[in-house]
């Protein structure tokens, strides 16, 4: 092959690389395309006339060359990989305490899929990151412009595949396990990692590593730490185009990838046209994986079009800073634990070790960094001219051997016994001396002369994690704690959203530091301080609104109709910042924020009237807003309309019965929506009753819960016009086959007295008398406890029936069932059970020796009847008639009947009718009597 004629700067290394590979593989085709494309795609990079700054995200190397660069260049426009609608939050990180994360929110979709929603997008930033470095750089410098390139957030979700959202856009990743961010996606500036299993997977295993992040550190970010400028570039672009090139061509990631470059080539070219400046005063900083893009629109000197930018959707972004944490970043990105808190002791060793003053906020100008501002500076690198060749000089010269640390490993091991001793470890030192023996093991067996953090991690592990855990951490948790723990950021007050800073305001007279992460506890006393009473409305808000730590209520409760005059509460609004200012992407207040939560609840898809009158159970006892109430209490008597399942009629029973109780003890009268609601559902489980019981995907439980809601609200219902033939009708045409469902008619129609007791008695009897029927008595059973809810007056009945089916039924039919009964129980009729022992209670002895003697009241033989004469209780009943003759009246009139009552006539000769009516109804006149004591 002849060589080609050297021209350039890396003509030199490809024709290297070139020989190499016809070499070692035989053949320069295939392996030597790519690694002389390598060496044109570092080469195309770095002779652009727009400085192209390839980074890694959350890299000291690349922060440290950051800080360099521009002390050197103090370039006037940085353009940034990130998405562009999310730069007027940039100002807002001066009041925060990093790591946080610039989030945008969408709750209401307008062109996404519905089942997407609620949409969120996340940025981590961290002080040991490069685009941190140059977002400072560019709010506190004046005369510096900050200019975000990517595409949008809403662009974002338009290029991901509609059936998985879990890494849209190319550098989305998945959920954090630690909860500040949320289900949001993920957006990292710099995702540098193979896109290749078979890569990855090759370079850990000869790296002799666990995981991506500690490969990187050893390998690349350690050596880039020192190295200048040029060589900085050209190793990250050698990077970024190796593991650009070793993925699968065909992949949708590449083509989102390559959309994304031209999108923010395309924006670049536009501000450079529109603002005139020179492109020599400008700085790209890009992920090294962008930064080797071969797509057409790739430098200023391209002629391709610009890119074709969709328009953005109608969904309405809101934006805001969350707080956000080292564990967060590492299980949103797939780091591994503890490697962010590594790479921000690395940056702060490496600042102090070279002497920097990188670039800082005021809101993170702590009073260390302050001290710190009269160091000396590095001298600046110099500006970028000509480029050299650093690429062969780096990849051919060996590792350069650090020498190990004693005194810094040492202390390591020390300190790690002495945490793993506070958290319950048997530690001595003769652990620490085997944990610093080990490191240094560890990695002379992984090539490495100076023991990394993790090696330092998996050698306390060994020694002193043992085989148990015993304390409440891990040992690997402590090293991370040790080597710069988990730093969770805190959002400013300043840059909170309006709804925040109103709920921090109007709970200050509590006096408590509510911005601090640790639980605080929260003492109301509302009776010797009603000004404590608005706090205490608003903590029932946020109780409601909040995940359930935020505000945890001790003492105190509130319900329908009671309000508690002492409280105590668990505030954790600091731990639980994200919660809080997502709830101000959706309103100004909490009470409009939870209005609104509550109307989607009822207007929604999968609305219930259940769940409408646990709306309006909510808006009753957190918000004073009877048009809201009515609102939803409307809406409650459409839903009950339209159902055609009876599943929620338990929960509907449960919630109708507490709203017209409280109404009836705080209302002159119930309101118009509870009225129509009684009247609906009397006319809806009439209808749907007869097929209900037939059905089989109907439980007993509903079928109850029927006959519940009909019974209990009969009286009123019939008083607004409902008819009770209707409820007869319905009770005659309903025929179940299913024995529990059978047992529970027979309930019903004895409420409606259809069928007496007696005849009730008589049925249980024939069944225990039926060796065919006698293997189902227990579901029989089973319907006559869930027919306490509807029909609670046949209490004494079913303990009756239970106590003769434990004496008659045989053991292998009694036995199993019992555990079924209690479960049952338990699980579908916990409220039934304070009845039957209630009357369990009053039917047996309660002492032990009365047991023998005892005879059940229901075998007992019935006393003779009493001979009673009827002239003398009816002489009682006159004389008490008339001597409250204004209850006669009322009674009459009430009728539509004018008996001629005359208190001053002769008892005799008015009294004849009232007396033949009492001889004609002799039993009426001795219940009376008997009542009366008489």
């Amino acid at each position: 092959m002849t060589a080609p004629t050297v021209t350039g700067p890396f003509d030199a290394l490809r024709e290297q690389l070139t020989d190499a590979a016809s070499t070692f593989a035989g053949s320069p085709d295939a392996l030597g395309a790519i690694l002389a494309g390598i060496v044109d795609d570092v080469d195309r990079a770095l002779s652009e006339r727009l400085e192209i700054f390839p980074v890694c995200h959350h890299s000291p190397a690349s922060a440290l060359a950051m800080v360099r660069r521009l002390r050197a260049k103090q370039p006037r426009v940085i353009y940034l990989e990130l998405c562009e609608d999310l730069q007027p939050l940039l100002g807002e990180l001066r009041n925060c305490r990093l790591p946080v994360a610039v989030q945008a929110f969408a709750s209401e979709l307008s062109g996404f899929p519905a089942t997407w929603g609620p949409l969120s997008v996340v940025a981590p930033v961290t002080e040991a990151s490069a685009e941190y470095q140059a977002i400072a750089y560019a709010l506190e410098t004046p005369g510096v412009e900050l200019v975000l390139v990517d595409r949008s957030t809403d662009h974002v979700f338009q290029w991901s595949p509609r059936e998985d959202l879990t890494a849209p856009g190319g550098d989305a990743g998945p959920t954090d396990e630690s909860g500040l961010h949320g289900d949001a996606v993920g957006l990292e500036i710099g995702d540098v990692r193979p896109r290749f299993a078979e890569l990855e997977a090759y370079l850990l295993h000869h790296g002799k590593v666990r995981h991506w992040s500690e490969w990187w550190d050893q390998y690349v970010e350690r050596p880039l730490t020192d190295a200048d400028y040029d060589t900085y570039r050209q190793v990250m672009v050698l990077i970024g185009s190796l593991f650009r090139r070793l993925r699968p061509a065909d992949s949708d990631r590449l083509d989102r990838d390559e959309d994304r470059e031209r999108y923010m080539w395309t924006r670049m070219r536009q501000h450079l046209a529109t603002s005139g400046v020179d492109p020599a005063e400008c700085l790209y900083v890009c992920g090294a994986f962008h930064a080797a893009s071969r797509v057409e629109q790739f430098g200023l000197s391209s002629t391709a079009a610009d890119f074709d930018i969709t328009p953005r959707t109608d969904t309405q972004w809101r934006y805001g800073l969350i707080p956000s944490s080292h564990s967060a970043i590492e299980a949103q990105f797939h780091l591994a634990p503890g490697s962010v808190s590594i790479a921000a002791a690395t940056w702060t060793k490496a600042v102090s070790r070279h002497r920097l003053s990188p670039y800082r906020l005021d809101g993170q100008r702590t009073a260390a960094t302050r001290g710190r501002r009269g160091r000396t500076t590095a001298a600046p690198s110099p500006a970028a001219g000509p480029v050299d060749d650093a690429l062969t000089g780096f990849l051919a010269a060996p590792p350069e051997l650090d020498g190990l640390d004693e005194a810094e490993l040492r202390g390591w091991c020390v300190d790690i016994v002495r945490l793993a001793r506070r958290n319950g470890y048997l530690a001595s030192t003769a652990d620490a001396i085997a944990v610093y023996e080990t490191s240094v093991l560890l990695a002379a067996l992984r090539n490495r002369v100076r023991p990394t953090p993790y090696d330092f991690a998996d050698a306390a592990v060994t020694c002193i994690e043992k085989d148990v855990v015993p304390g409440q951490r891990d040992v690997r948790r402590l090293c991370e704690i040790l080597l710069g723990g988990d730093r969770i950021g805190q959002v400013g007050y300043d840059s909170l959203p309006p709804l925040a800073r109103d709920v921090l305001d109007r709970l200050q007279p509590l006096g408590l530091a509510l911005e601090k992460r640790p639980v605080q506890r929260a003492l109301l006393d509302l009776g010797g301080h009603p000004e404590l009473a608005p706090c205490s409305d608003l903590l029932w808000i946020l109780r409601h609104l909040l995940p359930p730590d935020a505000a945890r209520p001790i003492m105190g409760e509130r319900r329908l109709g009671h309000r508690s005059i002492q409280e105590s509460w668990d505030l954790a609004l600091g731990r639980n910042q994200r919660a809080l200012i997502e709830l101000g992407y959706e309103g100004v207040t909490v009470e409009q924020v939870l209005e609104q939560r509550l109307r989607r609840a009822v207007r929604g898809p999968d609305a219930t009237a259940s769940g409408a009158l646990a709306a309006v159970e909510d808006a009753i006892r957190l918000l004073d807003s009877p048009r809201l109430v009515e609102e939803l209490g409307a809406r409650a008597v459409d839903l009950l309309a339209a159902e055609r399942t009876v599943d929620d009629a338990p929960d509907v029973l449960r919630r109708i019965r507490g709203l017209l109780a409280y109404y009836r003890t705080t209302a002159p009268s119930l309101p118009a929506w509870c009225e129509a609601f009684v009247t609906t559902g009397y006319a809806h489980y009439c209808t749907l009753l007869p097929t209900a019981v037939t059905a089989e995907e109907t439980e007993v439980r509903q079928v109850a819960a029927m006959l519940g809601f009909l019974f209990s609200v009969e009286g009123l219902a019939l008083s607004l016009g409902c008819d009770r033939s209707q409820l007869e009708l319905a009770v005659a045409q309903s025929h179940p086959t299913a024995p529990a469902k059978v047992a529970l008619l027979w309930a019903g129609r004895h409420q409606l007295g259809l069928l007496p007791l007696a005849e009730l008695r008589a049925r249980c009897a024939g069944l225990l008398a039926n060796p065919l029927v006698v293997p189902a008595f227990p579901q029989y059973l089973a319907g006559l406890v869930h027919a306490l809810e509807p029909v609670p007056g046949l209490t004494p009945f079913v303990v009756e029936t239970m106590s003769t089916a434990f004496a008659r039924l045989p053991d292998p039919v009694l036995l199993p069932w019992l555990p079924t009964l209690i479960t049952t129980l338990r699980d579908q009729g916990p409220e039934l059970v304070p009845l039957l022992v209630r009357e369990a209670g009053r039917t047996f002895p309660g002492a032990l020796p009365e047991l023998d003697s005892w005879v059940p009241p229901w075998l007992t033989p019935p006393s003779p009847p009493r001979a009673v004469t009827v002239a003398a209780p009816q002489r009682r009943v006159g004389v008490l008639l008339a001597a409250h003759p204004e209850a006669v009246d009322a009674v009459a009139s009430l009728l539509g009947h004018d008996c001629g009552w005359l208190p001053s006539a002769d008892p005799p000769a008015d009294r004849g009718a009232v007396t033949a009516l009492l001889a004609a109804h002799p039993e009426t006149t001795e219940a009376v009597v008997r009542h009366l004591g008489a």
